[in-house]
């Protein structure tokens, strides 16, 4: 183990949106906290790197929807903050056929909780957006509140305001063993984390590992947390012709196309003359043992079709031009687990936990992660967190139900409660 170098109110382990999030959040209320990451910060081996994600605030699922308002608030406020933009702000295009019900469950959401929006239908919503050509049986829904997450900058900015505020950062400090039970101090018991630069004592320790969490569980607690790390591919496709109706301030939205395969996109921004266009979803992997080699045989085969007549021969190549590869960590119901870390797997109590978790954020969490930071934030120096959700995100729902409440992606099962 060797000498113990410190000690903390909160460690948080993982330094990706989640846990930069979280220790920023932990730190501007005045707590000493320690930001550790395995790896380099800002590396590519993980879930939060990258030149872009989407921001919108319409879903399927009421309780996301609701939980955006406080979402856009956050990253408006860190960004007034740290004297910089990582929002370029759009429309949100949501479209697919009629019949689609997660497409439906949209409309509704948006009618039940009052967020502007217009449904258009296919020749509507070909005039409206002049390079797109959609079926005929097929409808667009348009939000005003959409845009594009810069993803690196935004981990970065989340991080030198955590710095700014009093935290500790440290990388390349891989998590050896998480325990608890040791002596802080002033007598109460914390947590020890053992790492490949030295161990700490905190008075709670958050995980934030994206991928690697399951890993963390399972030795912690023995818990088989049903998290499955996902390789995915982010893809980008190249503008034939017609470059200035892709870019963002000449009204092209970030989009998602709810069919199959689900895919979405963003406007032409980070790559001059590219189109981002990825599919939601890819295969199980071993985070530590897969291979970064983006796999386009999925979007050759079920995206590229669809562009050339979806974009009226704007983008006419067969396979992507440029690729990278990227993870997601989905549970079975695909929503978070943002809770306590019980002792053992037997154990159903985690009131008096000092291990928090979050994990489970299936593609969706990243324009989250300001709102989750606050959260998991809550939970470690208070116990609790209010105007979210939480019993949605209970890691209990999987330790008497290893399955848990298994839905498709983006169905309603739920209605919007909160905690």
């Amino acid at each position: 183990m060797g000498e113990i170098a410190g000690e903390y109110e909160t460690i948080v382990v993982g330094a990706g949106i989640i846990g930069s999030c979280t220790a920023y959040q932990i730190a501007k209320r005045g707590k000493s906290v320690l930001l550790l990451e395995q790896f380099d910060f800002l590396h590519h081996r993980g879930s939060s790197h990258g030149e872009s994600r989407t921001i919108r605030e319409t879903n399927p699922e009421e309780y996301y929807t609701a939980m955006m308002e406080e979402a856009f608030s956050l990253w408006e406020e860190a960004q007034q903050e740290i004297g910089y933009r990582v929002h370029i702000k759009t429309k949100q295009l949501d479209m697919g056929p009629v019949e689609n019900k997660r497409l439906q469950s949209v409309i509704g959401v948006c009618k039940k909780l009052g967020i502007p929006h217009e449904v258009l239908n296919a020749e509507k919503a070909c005039s409206r957006f002049e390079v797109i050509n959609l079926p005929q049986n097929w409808i667009a829904v348009v939000t005003n509140r959409g845009g594009i997450l810069r993803a690196s900058k935004a981990v970065a900015m989340f991080q030198s305001l955590a710095l700014k505020n009093g935290a500790t950062l440290r990388d390349n400090a891989r998590v050896m063993k998480i325990s608890n039970g040791w002596k802080l101090r002033d007598g109460s018991n914390g947590v020890l984390v053992c790492t490949s630069r030295g161990s700490v004592l905190g008075r709670k320790c958050v995980i934030a590992a994206g991928a690697w969490a399951q890993k963390l569980a399972k030795e912690i607690a023995e818990i088989e947390l049903p998290v499955q790390p996902i390789h995915t591919t982010i893809a980008y496709w190249k503008i034939e012709e017609g470059l200035d109706s892709f870019l963002p301030e000449k009204g092209f939205p970030t989009f998602a196309c709810y069919n199959d395969p689900y895919f979405y996109g963003t406007p032409s921004l980070e790559y001059p003359g590219l189109l981002k266009i990825s599919t939601h979803g890819g295969y199980p992997c071993d985070p530590d043992k897969r291979t970064l080699v983006p796999d386009l045989d999925e979007l050759k085969k079920k995206v590229g079709p669809w562009l050339a007549e979806g974009f009226r021969g704007h983008i006419m190549s067969e396979s992507p031009v440029m690729a990278e590869a990227c993870m997601y960590s989905v549970s079975p119901d695909k929503d978070f687990i943002l809770d306590f870390l019980p002792s053992t797997k037997t154990s159903l109590s985690r009131d008096k936990s000092p291990i928090l978790i979050a994990s489970g954020f299936s593609g969706h969490g990243f324009k989250m992660g300001p709102l989750v930071g606050r959260i998991m934030a809550d939970l470690a120096l208070k116990g609790e967190a209010h105007g979210v959700p939480l019993q949605y995100f209970s890691i209990e729902r999987f330790l008497q139900n290893p399955k848990g409440n298994i839905k498709e992606y983006g169905e309603q099962v739920r209605p919007y409660v909160t905690s």
